[in-house]
């Protein structure tokens, strides 16, 4: 029986130029024979708990993805938890106000010294922008750069964050821009580390669920955050969001999405990011609509594959400085993590979305910049 679940995995893999033992880098080497019904059963929660579990080895974990993801072939074994959970998003509120901080405590509080090991040096939790760039650091602060003109930031004008981090957007424009910056988030590490680091800038860091809102800013920016914000209450964030932004203001959004609806990966969804699902294309402009006037889309998904594969280099590197603080388990987790999602754009699964908008009553002429 254990050969005939072979021979379906590897069938199925073979469609992706997989093989199994092979000797190329994104080829897999299975350690235990149980991987194979593991994997059709469970599709993608067996797939990463097998790798957690050390049944299966691959050099290149990034092209793996790449390469299996191209094919689609998450599709073909879905596994029933993935089902489920797409079915649970579209019924319950996953993404609640009383369930708002359940990601924070999961994945944003895991540590912060893991953090400043991974990630640039402003702790920087997100896409880079690297048209020019020739590190992380470069790429981190052209992103910055480019929000900060796509909004036309002047001197003096008050800007909210919605889900800040570490403070490093807010940080950056405060001290680039002499603006006033109110940024908001779900993680009490990152509400703390943040204040120490913009001590004695014109910002605030609040822990607070953006459904808390009341009060007026010149621009909004939210990145990386919108997803955690779920469809059910996706015309909630943008109706907040219009509430509190000035007549002339605009509102940027930086986030991961995907061409159409579909559910979280339940092994993402497992361990690295609760409640989390990626939004689609239609999901935004609908939730946006009579709210604001869509001015930009600006899609640069490979710059992601670039950043994720320069978090996994930074983390691989300072691992024997932070192991004390986790287990081997965690390190084939977050490996798997930081290889499957940068496979996930550069096979063009996911998507990197820079969406600028404007109040229906602006009457403003916006001019896209890059």
């Amino acid at each position: 029986m254990a050969d005939k679940y072979k021979q379906v995995v590897q069938n199925l893999l073979k469609h992706a130029d997989v093989k199994i033992n092979g000797n190329r880098p994104w080829d897999i080497k299975v350690k235990d024979k149980r991987f194979y019904k593991r994997v059709l059963a469970e599709g993608s929660l067996g797939l990463g708990e097998s790798y957690m579990d050390g049944w299966w080895e691959c050099k290149r974990l990034d092209e793996f993805f790449n390469k299996i993801l191209k094919v689609k072939l998450n599709e073909k074994v879905r596994g029933i938890k993935t089902a489920s959970l797409l079915l649970k998003s579209k019924v319950l509120n996953l993404q609640s106000k009383s369930r708002a901080y359940i990601v924070g405590k999961k994945h944003y509080d895991i540590g912060n010294d893991l953090y400043k090991k991974m990630l640039d040096k402003r702790l920087t939790y997100s896409c880079g922008y690297w048209r020019k760039a020739k590190n992380l650091d470069q790429a981190q602060e052209a992103k910055f750069d480019l929000i900060c003109r796509k909004i036309n930031l002047k001197p003096g004008q008050k800007i909210l964050d919605i889900g800040c981090g570490w403070g490093s957007f807010a940080k950056y424009a405060a001290e680039k821009y002499k603006v006033k910056v109110v940024g908001i988030t779900i993680s009490k590490e990152q509400v703390k580390l943040a204040k120490e680091l913009c001590k004695g800038l014109p910002i605030k860091i609040r822990l607070q669920d953006y459904r808390d809102l009341n009060e007026k800013f010149d621009h909004i920016i939210s990145i990386g955050m919108f997803e955690h914000v779920g469809p059910k209450n996706y015309k909630t964030f943008m109706k907040i969001v219009s509430k509190s932004l000035k007549p002339n203001g605009l509102f940027l959004l930086h986030t991961i999405g995907k061409t159409k609806e579909k559910g979280a990966d339940p092994w993402m969804n497992k361990y690295i990011f609760p409640n989390g699902l990626v939004p689609s294309l239609i999901q935004i402009t609908t939730a946006s609509k009579n709210l604001f006037i869509l001015e930009d889309w600006h899609n640069f998904r490979a710059d992601y594959d670039k950043t994720l594969m320069q978090w996994y280099k930074n983390f691989k590197k300072s691992w024997s400085e932070i192991k004390d603080s986790y287990d081997n388990r965690f390190y084939r987790m977050w490996t798997y993590y930081l290889l499957a999602s940068a496979g996930s754009f550069r096979s063009g699964k996911n998507q990197l979305w820079q969406i600028v908008f404007s109040k229906n009553s602006s009457p403003k002429e916006y001019k896209s910049v890059r």
